[in-house]
């Protein structure tokens, strides 16, 4: 999913579809609609029973040709029945490399924050790589309303008030190389208010 991105990821994955052909699939859209619209868009390509959200900038580790976690998020779920797994960073075994303090405040206090508002009894709720059932998925979509990175903290949200099961993995995640997030001011207020729309929902919804 490429939101109008300048650096050239376009080009990229279309030097890795002559590689791979169709396993690998390229949906582009004329400017950054959110990233909550991107996963929605993105499940209409999806096949198979499962489905693994993640980012696309190899800050999710990648050895052996595939995302380093992928077995400990088949096993969990395998092995608990999970309708979700979900990794996080802030359990024993997981962590984050390559922030500086202020990305990592931004992160914990978001969480923080979600936490104590919401208590929806996860340790990363702003986390980006997660394992879904497909019909979960496709269920817990249909309710969520936010489209920028607070869709990450509804998702578990909605998941939860929809009585589904959710398992947590410790991952690592590095930093991206090359480019900038996108996680600016304005994501930071938009999530802010994306939560105060959850909590307002929660009690009075």
């Amino acid at each position: 999913m490429d939101d109008g991105s300048p650096d050239k990821t376009q080009a990229v994955v279309q030097e890795l579809q002559k590689l791979y052909g169709d396993r690998v699939v390229l949906h582009t859209r004329p400017r950054k609609m959110g990233l909550g619209s991107a996963y929605i868009d993105g499940l209409k390509f999806c096949k198979g029973s499962f489905v693994f959200l993640m980012d696309a900038d190899l800050s999710h580790h990648v050895s052996a040709r595939q995302p380093k976690f992928f077995p400990q998020f088949i096993q969990k779920q395998q092995e608990t029945g999970a309708d979700i797994v979900t990794g996080t960073r802030y359990v024993r075994g997981g962590g984050v490399y390559g922030w500086d303090l202020y990305r990592k405040l931004t992160s914990r206090v978001a969480n923080f924050i979600a936490d104590f508002l919401l208590d929806p009894q996860v340790s990363d709720l702003t986390g980006s790589f997660r394992l879904y059932k497909r019909e979960v998925l496709e269920d817990v979509m249909k309710t969520v309303k936010q489209r920028g990175y607070v869709f990450q903290t509804e998702a578990v949200v909605r998941a939860r008030e929809r009585g589904y099961s959710i398992a947590e993995v410790p991952i690592t995640f590095v930093d991206r190389i090359l480019g900038e997030s996108k996680l600016g001011p304005g994501e930071i207020v938009t999530y802010l208010k994306g939560l105060w729309v959850l909590l307002w929902d929660a009690r009075f919804g």
